[in-house]
């Protein structure tokens, strides 16, 4: 291209808040940034757009149709299911995501609210803060159940990037890790980790990480059937999708204690409601989708997204899905 591309991010404040740069992309585009993009105002913000960057911002079929001039997509995310990309393809509309930049950081929340369930650190804080060590006649106590992670069953749901990261970490803490793929899958250095069918997956695990994509296959894949295949003494992490855990069975495995503790970093809806169940169920643990908002792993994005749009115009396209 002799000219440089006009560029708009529609909404790129959850990705660079004002801690990070955009100046690789502005060196390479006329570039156009948005904090944040409603439906209604899409259209009108990209009729002069030839590429636009999107963290949630959908692309139809419709919207593309009403956008003659686009021919580039960056999804700033590992998954691209905003995007239509058939439709795509069919107007030769490039789509490209960002594999792999969050992976570490993900891995590392899942371990955060592990042992959140296994140490209760806060809790115990709060007691001594409150003068209860104080006032003890021991030189130590305890006041909540707290457990070794050591010889668990760790039960991951996906075997990707992040699934092996976080077996990886298992594995260090000398946990037993069984997965469930939809492919037979084998990983060098990953060996003592199993791979089983998702009941013995429910049945065996004392601990369940939910890092799967979210495909019809896996929407709700924790329901009211297969909470009742679990242990009682379970705990269950979701830094995957929220619509792979049905939010009402949960709550009340939870309240009747089926189900130990469940900690989501994802909901089935994002901002959620006000009336979300989880909001009033025991041993509930909600943290606001930071899983990948580390610093390093938005430098990671913004920097792969750069070179995605850099490929792009040399015509060298990179980490393209459709």
């Amino acid at each position: 291209m002799d000219e440089k591309l006009n560029l708009v991010i529609l909404d790129g404040f959850t990705s660079n808040p004002g801690d990070l740069s955009w100046e690789e992309l502005k060196a390479v585009s006329n570039l156009t940034i948005y904090d944040k993009t409603s439906a209604d105002e899409l259209i009108e913000r990209c009729k002069e757009a030839d590429a636009v960057l999107t963290n949630k911002v959908a692309f139809s079929k419709e919207i593309m149709d009403a956008l003659p001039r686009l021919k580039y997509i960056g999804v700033l995310a590992t998954g691209y299911n905003i995007v239509d990309v058939e439709a795509a393809r069919a107007k030769n509309i490039c789509v490209t995501n960002i594999p792999s930049y969050s992976t570490d950081s993900v891995a590392q929340l899942v371990f955060a609210l592990i042992f959140h369930f296994y140490w209760r650190v806060k809790e115990h804080s709060d007691e001594v803060m409150a003068g209860k060590w104080t006032s003890s006649p021991h030189f130590c106590y305890h006041s909540f159940d707290i457990r070794e992670l050591s010889d668990k069953t760790l039960g991951i749901v996906g075997f990707g990037n992040i699934g092996q990261a976080v077996a990886k970490i298992a594995l260090a803490m000398n946990m037993k890790v069984i997965y469930f793929n939809r492919s037979s899958k084998t990983v060098n250095g990953l060996e003592e980790a199993k791979q089983v069918s998702i009941d013995e997956l429910f049945s065996s695990s004392d601990i369940i990480s939910l890092n799967c994509p979210l495909t019809e296959e896996t929407r709700e894949i924790i329901n009211a059937g297969s909470l009742k295949k679990i242990k009682k003494t379970c705990i269950i992490i979701n830094t995957g999708r929220g619509p792979l855990i049905n939010e009402k069975d949960a709550t009340e495995a939870l309240k009747e204690k089926r189900l130990a503790g469940l900690a989501c970093d994802v909901l089935s809806s994002e901002p959620p409601h006000k009336d979300n169940p989880l909001f009033n169920a025991p041993n509930c643990i909600i943290t606001p989708h930071m899983a990948w908002q580390t610093l390093e792993a938005r430098e990671r994005l913004i920097k792969i997204a750069a070179d995605n749009v850099k490929a792009f115009i040399s015509g060298k396209e990179i980490n393209r899905v459709n």
